[in-house]
């Protein structure tokens, strides 16, 4: 008979095997697999998209939630963990698994370590650069790039600005980047080597205020890349930061841009968009001629594209996890065959481009002190993404009715921010990555019940909305100290039902006023310190963070 000993020695070395099976895991993602890719034609592109000014490798969960409406139910990008595993054939637990769906993210991220680095992404440009040939290659950067860390807040965008000079794109759009305000924004645009497209901003005079378009030459053929800012970005973020400028969808803009490249001699015409993948999927089938676009702003990963007609839908994910790459054959001015790669940046595995790393370095110095902060620790995982809460929004909202004695919590629905794992200390940066902004004041008023259900069908519409073109991104508005009904496929103002104060259980009043905090209000002249201080203030108040499934949003319908 085995003794207990011996049980307890057999269990422990099994652990031991377990162990070193997970770091042979690990270890056997190469950076040479990375690369591995059979080339194909004259073209490559490479893309990549909403880093959030994130210059170094972290954890990012994917959503577990999110809802696709009208012809976008049920098809990817909105389709989760198993459901998007099997339409893609990813294998559960897999690398692959761990990168693009967030079922058992806490145990694969300690099996694989972390995503990103600007660093890893030069390594690989380089090394994609090198085995092409740097006169075939084009980068294209998605935008909201320069907006979303404590660094980027602290220079207006400048270290982003400077570190990704050292990646030589070639052309990039924008979104974020608008709420530094025009002046800046013109500034760093024109600082740059490579345009900052914009085919969709027009002047007071309808004149466009930044270059269309940029027509290079790639491997003997000729390609138009259009830019397509945030078409929303006046409605989802202050206008007052950029006033004098007129955003939209502008189709027909788009149209004129198509032809003129065609007539230009463009073989093939790409779109940098920052449309959203719902609405560039609806423009894709609606503007003729467009051969590629590549996607950003929902912060959709494609394992594939998606072929509308004859374009290719492409979408890169976000914070550096992703770099993609796709080859063009071109004959006889039109594309003959392509082919595809969505590669995960697994920081471990890349050997970080020592240049890049140094340039990191320098702009980060300043301000190590401030950013290793420790503010508290977290006994769960503290995410973000998901159309209806994340546990780190959950946190802040907890700070903003504690910090400002208030009854109701309202917190955008921001998608940036890193997931923290449990056991892992709160830092500041890990604050200032979630909460970042320009506009960042903490205000205090109060709402009744009527006018806070208004807020939230509004913003279930600008997310909910069957056509794509009212669809303006984001998740839904976080709340603290409410619960409610939402179904996604009702219409609008039937949206948001059963609204109840946790705290007492009642449901909310229509008529009755109640204390209510806030941040990222788009008005001028709001008041409040800081959100990223009313956070900071919770946390050395209750350092230990217990983060729960709240489920205070019940989900209908979808």
């Amino acid at each position: 008979m085995i003794s207990r000993r011996d049980f307890l020695a057999a269990g422990a070395a099994l652990a031991s095997v377990g162990g070193v099976r997970r770091a042979a895991a690990a270890q056997a993602i190469t950076q040479a697999q990375l690369l591995e890719f059979a080339p194909l034609g004259q073209v490559t592109l490479l893309h990549i998209t909403d880093l959030h000014a994130q210059l170094l490798p972290m954890n990012f969960r994917e959503p577990s939630v999110n809802i696709g409406v009208g012809e976008a139910g049920g098809r990817p990008p909105h389709l989760t963990d198993a459901a998007f595993r099997k339409f893609f054939a990813i294998a559960d637990r897999s690398p692959e698994a761990f990168a693009l769906t967030s079922d058992d993210f806490v145990a694969l991220a300690r099996e694989y370590g972390r995503m990103g680095g600007l660093d890893r992404i030069a390594t690989l440009v380089a090394a994609i650069r090198a085995e092409r040939g740097a006169d075939r290659v084009a980068l294209l950067d998605g935008g909201d790039t320069w907006q979303g860390s404590w660094t980027a807040l602290q220079t207006k965008g400048g270290d982003m600005a400077a570190c990704m000079a050292l990646l030589k794109p070639d052309a990039m759009v924008g979104h974020f980047e608008f709420t530094y305000g025009q002046d800046r924004l013109q500034e760093l645009a024109k600082a740059q080597a490579f345009p900052f497209l914009a085919s969709n901003i027009l002047d007071e005079w309808k004149e466009p205020v930044f270059p269309d378009r940029r027509m290079m030459v790639r491997g003997g053929v000729k390609i138009a890349v259009i830019g397509q800012a945030f078409p929303f970005t006046p409605i989802a973020n202050p206008r007052w930061l950029m006033p004098d400028w007129n955003f939209g969808i502008q189709e027909e803009l788009l149209r004129a841009n198509v032809a003129a490249a065609r007539a230009e001699g463009a073989s093939v015409v790409v779109l940098l968009s920052h449309n959203g993948y719902d609405v560039d999927r609806k423009l894709a089938g609606r503007v003729a001629g467009i051969d590629v676009i590549l996607s950003a702003h929902t912060h959709d990963a494609m394992p594939r594209p998606e072929l509308i007609g004859t374009t290719l839908l492409v979408a890169s994910g976000c914070y550096g996890k992703f770099l993609t790459r796709i080859d063009l054959d071109v004959q006889g001015g039109k594309i003959a065959g392509w082919r595809h790669r969505l590669i995960p940046v697994f920081a471990d595995a890349i050997t970080p481009d020592p240049t890049m790393a140094a340039e990191i370095a320098r702009h980060r110095a300043p301000y190590l002190a401030d950013l290793g902060r420790v503010l508290g620790r977290t006994q769960g995982v503290l995410y973000r993404r998901g159309n209806l809460a994340g546990t780190f929004d959950d946190l802040i909202c907890d700070a903003m009715l504690a910090e400002r004695d208030a009854e109701i919590a309202l917190s955008p629905g921001f998608r940036w921010g890193a997931s923290l794992l449990p056991g892992q200390d709160i830092t500041a940066e890990d604050v200032y990555a979630a909460t970042a902004i320009t506009y960042p004041a903490c205000y205090r008023t109060s709402m009744t019940g009527a006018q806070l259900h208004d807020v939230l069908e509004d913003v279930a519409d600008n997310l909910f909305n069957p056509d794509p073109y009212y669809q303006q991104g984001g998740e839904m508005a976080r709340l603290g100290g409410v619960g409610y009904r939402l179904d996604p496929n009702a219409a609008m103002g039937r949206r948001i039902t059963d609204m109840v104060l946790l705290r007492t259980g009642a449901p909310l009043d229509p008529t009755r006023s109640y204390r209510v905090a806030g941040w990222a209000s788009i008005n001028q002249t709001v008041e409040g310190p800081p959100i990223w201080d009313v956070v900071s203030a919770h946390l050395r108040a209750n350092p230990e963070i217990r983060p729960t499934d709240r489920s205070n949003v019940k989900l209908v319908g979808a």
